[in-house]
């Protein structure tokens, strides 16, 4: 007679892989602060321009914020924020705050962000940093962003969107008539630390190979060492390896 195998029954649930961290809602608002506050001289900053703000409390005409950068509470007019969504669109920002932020050392050729025009209040107005030799105002390009009846938008009529997020999406593909492509959304600090922190990537280039110095026995080297530092590497010399006992008995007159 066979034994009978015991089931074990468990009502846990095996995950093959840690569940991943829920991404930041690209629809919650976030508050960044227009201005080094307080803004007269020999007192110690609680708030920095272009920072992210958490709002302990809203009256309406004023705010008690606390900074990100600082820890420190400050009770601020409303005026002195601004309203960010989907991390480029700013409300409640002029064109003269548009260029301030934008020129902040963290920004590079091609961050942008978007704020309602100040001259017609039924567009947008693009703002562009272009890093260049000339003058600090023509660094930031502007570019007003119209309204088709049917709610598309677009900057060049001969070219439209359904939305402000296909209008970025596109420019960020190719400038096609901007002054750049768009990269990264403007620089907001406690929010993009990692992009500040960001190592600037070195490009190494290798010597040329001189074959006449290149003898037979460094080719069919079979293991290297982390000292080895020869110019020819492994795929190369596997290639090399290969084509020789393709043609063995050839003469080959770079040997040495």
């Amino acid at each position: 007679m066979g034994t009978c195998p015991i089931r074990c029954q468990s009502n846990l649930t095996i995950l093959e892989n840690p569940p991943e961290p829920a991404s930041p809602d690209p629809q919650e608002s976030i508050f960044v602060s227009l201005h080094d506050y307080p803004s007269f001289g020999h007192t110690e900053l609680t708030m920095h321009i272009g920072e992210r703000l958490t709002i302990v409390s809203d009256d309406g005409d004023f705010m008690m914020v606390r900074s990100t950068t600082t820890g420190h509470e400050s009770y601020i007019p409303t005026s002195y924020t601004a309203k960010v969504t989907h991390r480029w669109l700013f409300t409640g920002i002029s064109r003269y705050k548009a260029v301030e932020l934008l020129m902040q050392p963290n920004n590079q050729s091609g961050s942008f962000l978007i704020r309602e025009s100040e001259t017609n209040r039924d567009c947008y107005s693009l703002s562009v940093l272009r890093k260049t030799n000339t003058s600090y105002l023509d660094s930031v390009k502007h570019y007003r962003i119209s309204h088709l009846q049917n709610g598309w938008v677009y900057i060049s009529p001969g070219i439209t969107f359904p939305s402000l997020h296909h209008l970025v999406q596109h420019y960020s593909e190719s400038a096609n008539g901007l002054s750049c492509r768009l990269t990264e959304p403007c620089f907001i600090q406690g929010l993009d630390n990692a992009r500040e922190a960001r190592p600037t990537p070195t490009a190494i280039r290798r010597p040329t190979v001189n074959w006449k110095d290149i003898s037979r026995s460094v080719i069919f080297r079979r293991k290297r060492t982390e000292s080895d530092n020869s110019l020819v590497s492994e795929g190369l010399r596997e290639a090399i390896s290969s084509y020789l006992q393709m043609t063995e008995g050839n003469d080959h007159s770079w040997d040495t």
